[in-house]
């Protein structure tokens, strides 16, 4: 007969592998990061396209969005057009094909309230009328579908939704109002749910929601810049800015900023399904060694076999410039900033668009040996008061051999 195993036995090996691997974990959490190259690392190609074409005066920009290889060591750079304000406030992702030195195709995602367009080479269905999609992440999921998130922004609306495909082409919007996250200037957002977010000037707000649409909840009010990513077992991470409200006496109150009063902070939340999140924690805030005018305008993440490389937006509120910044994690929740200084550099003022803001893509991409960052440069202020000539943005792009030293 079989030689027979107690529970006991079994429970106490597996008591004892799990205790060694807690161990490992805390070990390598504990181990410092490895260094990341420095700025001279990487090498700069400048301006790959701007906008052209219709919708006349917009910017294009590929903040948050996903950079894939495509055949014939061509690029598919997905994007958004942005019209200014004044010039009317239009909204459009899509995507850019083509190779650093050559033309680029455009494509823009046909947006409709039904289904999507049959005729579109890129379509998205469910889309309510007059909502404006901006800043996309697309992510090859696990299960071989393709699925959109961006901010949508119509009128009381400014929230993060997702669209899934079957094939690539045509998206249907899941969740118009169950969104993944709200803006505190949303439609659903109330003003209990925005004072038990830390928003206490947003406590009078009055929710104005539709037939059917729940009220935002606390834990779901942020603030722009975001990032999702599946993890290896299939559950997603979202990476987002959250708002801190300082008072006029603190001396990180900035009155040339667009938010005076609130510190632009980075939050983690996680999902079983990318659509429904919770778990937010607060990951990275300035601290004593930071300038009184540094805030964190976005974080983008490259997955690694070493751990999670960082894209932070360095944004300083008195110069009104947004670097990029390297940072590092193990775990995606406790960051090393190693560095505190441009990754990327800023050019000089009149030689490219990326004189004065940096916006990071979704993640760097590695191809043919060498690390790519595609990343959106402006050459205005924040704050739109200044600009090295007419302003305007561009798609730019730096590689580097390696990472780490």
């Amino acid at each position: 007969m079989p030689h027979s195993i107690s529970r006991r036995h079994v429970l106490k090996q597996l008591g004892g592998a799990t205790l060694a691997l807690t161990q490992g974990a805390r070990s390598f959490a504990q181990q410092p990061a490895p260094a990341l190259v420095s700025a001279d690392a990487w090498k700069k190609h400048g301006e790959l396209f701007r906008h052209t074409g219709e919708p006349a005066g917009g910017w294009v920009q590929n903040f948050t969005s996903t950079v894939e290889p495509v055949e014939g060591g061509a690029w598919r750079v997905w994007s958004s057009i942005s019209v200014p304000k004044e010039k009317g406030d239009l909204k459009q992702i899509g995507h850019h094909v083509g190779k650093p030195g050559g033309g680029w195709k455009h494509t823009t995602a046909v947006c409709t309230p039904g289904a999507p367009d049959a005729q579109a080479e890129l379509a998205i269905g469910g889309m309510p009328e007059g909502w404006n999609p901006v800043q996309v992440v697309t992510l090859r999921l696990r299960d071989g579908r393709t699925r959109l998130y961006f901010w949508a922004h119509g009128k009381g609306v400014v929230r993060y939704i997702a669209a899934d495909s079957e094939d690539g082409r045509a998206f249907k919007v899941m969740n118009a109002l169950t969104p993944c996250i709200y803006h505190p200037a949303d439609r659903a957002v109330d003003g209990k749910a925005a004072a038990e977010a830390g928003l206490a000037r947003r406590a009078r707000k009055k929710a104005t929601p539709v037939e059917g649409e729940p009220l935002a909840p606390a834990r779901l009010i942020s603030n722009d810049a975001t990032n999702v990513y599946q993890l290896p077992d299939g559950s997603f991470e979202m990476y987002s800015v959250g708002l801190m409200e300082v008072g006029k006496d603190d001396p990180r109150y900035a009155p040339q900023d667009n938010i005076p009063g609130l510190i632009r902070v980075i939050d983690r939340y996680t999902s079983a399904d990318g659509l429904n999140w919770d778990n937010r924690q607060r990951v990275i805030t300035p601290d004593p060694k930071d300038p009184h005018d540094l805030q964190f305008y976005y974080l983008s993440v490259t997955h690694t076999d070493r751990g999670r490389v960082g894209l932070l937006g360095h944004y300083r509120l008195d110069a009104q410039s947004i670097d990029i910044e390297a940072c590092f994690s193990t775990d995606g929740i406790t960051w090393q900033r190693e560095q505190r200084k441009p990754w990327i550099t800023r050019d000089a003022a009149g030689a490219t668009a990326g004189s004065y803001l940096l916006h990071a893509p979704h993640a760097l991409v590695r191809r043919d040996g060498l690390w790519h960052l595609f990343y959106t440069g402006g050459n205005f202020s924040h704050n739109h008061k200044d600009a090295h000539g007419m302003p305007d943005r561009a798609i730019m792009l730096a590689t580097c051999e390696k990472l780490w030293v």
